[in-house]
């Protein structure tokens, strides 16, 4: 589990010690990434060397090179920690409401707040991704799709007689990604949470007396 946080971060004692080889192994990958998320939400993907990050996270050339094939790779699995910890952050608050309207709104305020308290991972995940190679493209393709089918979930019990539930869950998720990514780049990331009732206001969707649960059925 990898979370922000400064260049001092805390490094193992040098010489003998007690600590296992995988409590060791943990730690040298946490690092690792940790320096990852820090230098490409700071400085971008482009200035990223395994020199740079080797320094940062305070680990020789060759530990780098034991866990890792080089700086996409550690770029890549930095975006999986955030990702897996930014999925588990929106599903358990989208859990906590009993309502497909109530999960949306904690869904999606989840999300935005997840952004702000973590910026470089956000500049890092949502910016930054889009210089980092097809593969960083690939991972977040899946990413927006995975929020696309939880969202599409509540569409369909808020507007089950809907015929295309999917491409309203679609244009929800673009938007929201879209404004997120315009608000880190801006230096706003810190802002994002204040835009969750805008944005749940903002979309196009369907009339409940046309395609909701009490709608007559349709032909």
């Amino acid at each position: 589990m990898v979370r922000e946080s400064g260049p001092g971060a805390r490094r193992l004692p040098s010489g003998r010690h007690s600590l296992s080889r995988d409590y060791v192994v943990g730690h040298q990958i946490s690092r690792i990434l940790s320096a990852v998320l820090e230098l490409v939400g700071t400085n971008g993907y482009a200035a990223l060397t395994v020199d740079a990050i080797t320094a940062h996270a305070g680990v020789s050339r060759a530990t780098f090179y034991v866990h890792f094939r080089n700086r996409e790779d550690a770029f890549l699995r930095a975006f999986d920690s955030v990702l897996e910890r930014l999925m588990t952050h929106v599903m358990d608050a989208h859990r906590g409401e009993a309502g497909a309207g109530g999960r949306l709104r904690a869904g999606v305020g989840a999300f935005l707040e997840f952004l702000a308290a973590e910026p470089l991972a956000a500049r890092t995940c949502v910016v930054e991704s889009l210089a980092a190679g097809p593969a960083a493209a690939d991972r977040r393709d899946r990413a927006v799709n995975a929020f696309v089918q939880v969202i599409e979930g509540n569409t369909r019990e808020l507007y089950p007689y809907y015929p295309e539930p999917a491409l309203i869950a679609e244009t929800i998720v673009g938007g929201i990604y879209e404004v997120a990514y315009t608000r880190i780049r801006r230096g706003e990331t810190d802002r994002l949470p204040e835009l969750l009732n805008g944005l749940l206001a903002a979309f196009a969707v369907p009339d409940p007396a046309r395609w909701g649960p009490e709608a007559p059925l349709q032909g």
